[in-house]
C-alpha cells in the first residue's frame, strides 16, 4: 500500500467526490442523488479533502468549519470500494479532527441509523452518540448525533 496524503479538492476531484457520493451507502437509502452530491461537493461554504494513494485519489471527507452550535461539522466521508479496510477513514477523521483542535474544543457528525457499520467506526474513533434526530431525513430512519472533545478547556 502506498503512503496515503491528504490534500484540498480540486475542482476535478470535487466531481469525482460526488460521484463516489452518489453511488455508494448512505446515500443512495437517503436518496441524494448525483446533482445534489454536486452542488453540495462544489460548496465553498464547505471544506472538501481528499486522500490519495499515490496519485489516485482514495476518499474524502466534507466539512463544515461552524456547521453545529458553531462548531465544526463533519458532513460526509467516505472511502471508494477498492481502497476500504486500510485505515483511510480513520486517516481522514484524524486529519478533520488535526484540522480543528486549535480552534474548536468539538467535533459533531451524523451517523444514519441504518449505517451501524459507520456508527460502530466512529465509536472505536472516540465519538459518542448525543442525540437522535428521528425520521430526519427519510421516514423510518433516524440521524444520530455523535461527538468527540478534541481538546479540554
Amino acid at each position: 500500500m502506498e503512503p496515503i496524503a491528504i490534500s484540498a479538492a480540486s475542482d476535478e476531484e470535487r466531481d469525482w467526490c460526488a460521484q463516489l457520493m452518489a453511488g455508494t451507502e448512505p446515500w443512495i437509502t437517503l436518496r441524494r442523488n448525483l446533482e445534489q452530491c454536486r452542488a453540495v461537493c462544489h460548496n465553498r461554504e464547505y471544506l472538501l479533502y481528499v486522500a490519495h494513494s499515490g496519485s489516485e485519489p482514495c476518499g474524502f471527507i466534507l466539512m463544515h468549519r461552524r456547521g453545529l452550535a458553531s462548531s465544526p461539522y463533519i458532513t460526509s466521508i467516505a472511502v471508494a470500494e477498492a481502497f476500504r479496510g486500510q485505515a483511510i477513514g480513520r486517516r481522514l477523521l484524524e486529519f478533520a479532527e488535526d484540522l480543528f483542535r486549535a480552534e474548536a474544543r468539538n467535533l459533531f457528525l451524523c451517523v444514519s441509523s441504518f449505517n451501524a457499520r459507520a456508527r460502530t467506526f466512529y465509536e472505536r474513533n472516540g465519538y459518542t452518540p448525543v442525540g437522535e434526530l428521528k425520521d430526519y431525513i427519510i421516514d423510518g430512519a433516524s440521524e444520530v448525533l455523535m461527538h468527540k472533545r478534541l481538546r479540554q478547556p
